[in-house]
């Protein structure tokens, strides 16, 4: 049975993505360990989070 990958290798294989630098190698054992869920929910949030920040960017620079 494929164990699960921790909180950490999770978040920090979404950032990898998010950003375009992912391995083939941490690719792999993502799809295959992984639970897809977890992937999802922390990439959605790291999106929000990222549109939040530019909200505030945009809104701090405009005025």
């Amino acid at each position: 049975m494929a164990r699960s990958t921790s909180l950490f290798s999770t978040v920090f294989s979404v950032l990898a993505a998010l950003f375009g630098v992912q391995t083939e190698e941490n690719r792999q054992r993502d799809f295959s360990n992984g639970k897809p869920a977890a992937f999802i929910a922390i990439g959605v949030f790291f999106i929000v989070l990222f549109v939040i920040t530019l909200l505030l960017i945009v809104n701090w620079v405009v005025r």
